[in-house]
């Protein structure tokens, strides 16, 4: 993508958002994307098809999983534990984060010690600091956001935010830590090809079961075929499981490496509610990152009082601009109605609400999953992924009750109205679950280092991998991961290099 022809270099940029640029490929339909059948899911997955993949759309909010969320099972009795644990990743986190450029400040005591963060935390703006003394006066835990956003210059001709808001659509700064402005470059100074505008259909494999390259479809439309010693996937845990299933075979005639019938099952969204308050002043909640304010994770952690495992965190996020305020895209439900009273109604909500999202742990349930759909093809007529999705009681509880309290919340920051959304229908940045680590290839995929169990020359290295999703935003973890397998298959998989 260039970043200097991002929806914020032009005066439409809010129709863009909800056009060419909607966070849903369903809505977007660029040639690249491919659609999804989500009919039977109540949240629709989002996802952006691009060197840099979702990372271009994404808000950058990057904190990290708790150590209890490796370890859910043996703490809960709910889900499955990791193979791995949050010491193990830990130095892959770091590493990712020098990657990347981490904004955020050391002693939360929510989460472990770490090291010192690259650049010091976003500013909280008038609204984060109304919510920041609110959380203050319950007693509550709150931190400022971890995010891959840069407060100060970072990184090759990268500039620091200048809180101009729609940070979603691309970031013409390269404040935003996409790793097209990251990893990418790296790599291709380290002799990694690059073939954009080409889409995979099929992962091939020998007469022994094990992966001998990909085919794909190049910019022109031709079949082509690239030989691989090995092959990693990295394509979401939506499309990660599609193009598993489409790659049948001798070896494989229920998808590639799928002995275990799992692949695509346990999918994880993270169900979303929120609560909008209102306020009297202008709280200019148009500027500055969407999501990358301050968190709380004061209900992150099961706790015996409550009628649900697990738990959730609480995130501050902002209003955007006045179309998305007029049309009712901007966390308020409702158009800005027409007639006398439009110009009242509209001055009443802009820049005058402040919002908490309720993120919650979405535990892993079998019939949620992702299957090759009988209908729906995408521009190469390759089937397309069908989502069926159900949110459970336990996310349902947890997210009534995380709705109690940012309530709480708003009421002591002086709202003087407060709206609820029960459930997000466009929140599904979260794609988990789908090709799931383990020691036992009975009850998983992948073993403990993204190396599938059934073919040792295929790995995975995106949310796929996930066993459990946390309470948290997925990506940080998903890196680690990466990072992770990267350094496995470096030293201790000679016989995969060329």
């Amino acid at each position: 993508m260039d970043p200097t022809r991002y929806p914020t270099t032009s005066r439409d940029w809010e129709y863009q958002a909800i056009t060419n640029w909607s966070f849903n490929p369903n809505i977007r339909q660029r040639r690249e994307d491919y659609p999804v059948n989500n009919e039977e899911s109540p949240i629709s997955p989002l996802m952006f098809n691009a060197v840099g993949g979702s990372t271009i759309q994404w808000t950058a909010h990057s904190p990290r999983f708790h150590p209890s969320d490796f370890r859910v099972r043996t703490l809960d009795g709910v889900a499955d534990d990791w193979p791995l644990s949050y010491k193990d990743l830990e130095p892959f986190y770091d590493l990712n984060d020098k990657m990347m450029g981490c904004a955020g400040i050391a002693g939360d005591p929510a989460n472990p010690p770490r090291e010192p963060r690259q650049m010091p935390p976003l500013p909280l703006g008038q609204d984060g600091l109304l919510l920041a003394k609110a959380f203050d006066s319950l007693g509550w835990h709150w931190w400022p956001s971890d995010s891959y956003i840069n407060s100060e210059p970072y990184g090759k001709d990268r500039g620091a935010c200048n809180y101009c808001g729609p940070l979603g659509l691309g970031c013409r700064q390269r404040a935003k830590a996409s790793t097209d402005v990251t990893y990418w470059p790296l790599a291709i100074e380290n002799g990694v090809k690059l073939r954009s505008r080409a889409r995979v259909f099929e992962i091939t494999t020998g007469d022994d079961g094990r992966v001998t390259g990909a085919s794909y479809f190049d910019r022109y439309g031709r079949k082509r075929h690239q030989p691989a010693h090995a092959v990693a996937l990295a394509c979401n845990g939506i499309g990660t499981p599609r193009l598993m299933l489409l790659s049948t075979s001798d070896a494989h005639p229920d998808g590639l490496a799928n002995s275990s019938g799992l692949l695509g099952k346990n999918l994880m969204f993270h169900p979303c509610a929120m609560a909008t308050g209102f306020f009297e002043n202008n709280l200019q909640s148009y500027r500055g990152p969407l999501g990358s304010i301050l968190m709380s994770q004061e209900f992150y952690e099961t706790d015996p009082k409550h009628d649900f495992a697990r738990g959730y965190m609480l995130q501050m996020i902002r209003g955007s601009g006045p179309a998305a305020t007029a049309i009712g895209l901007d966390g308020v439900p409702g158009r800005v109605p027409w007639g006398a009273e439009h110009h009242k109604e509209f001055v009443r909500r802009f820049g005058k609400t402040a919002g908490i999202v309720i993120l919650g742990e979405d535990l892993p349930e079998e019939q949620n999953d992702v299957v090759l759909d009988n209908v729906l093809t995408d521009s190469h007529n390759i089937a397309a992924p069908r989502v069926r999705y159900k949110v459970n009681r336990n996310s349902r509880k947890m997210l009534d009750h995380g709705l109690r309290m940012a309530k709480r919340v708003l009421e002591r920051a002086g709202a003087h109205t407060i709206l609820e959304n029960p459930l997000l229908a466009n929140a599904g940045w979260h794609l988990m679950g789908t090709a799931r680590l383990g020691e036992n290839p009975n009850r998983s995929v992948l073993n403990p280092w993204g190396q599938a169990h059934d073919v040792d020359n295929l790995f995975v290295i995106d949310g796929s991998a996930f066993v459990t999703s946390g309470a948290v935003n997925p990506t940080p973890t998903i890196q680690a991961l990466a990072l992770r397998t990267a350094d496995y298959i470096l030293n201790h998989r000679t016989d995969l290099r060329s």
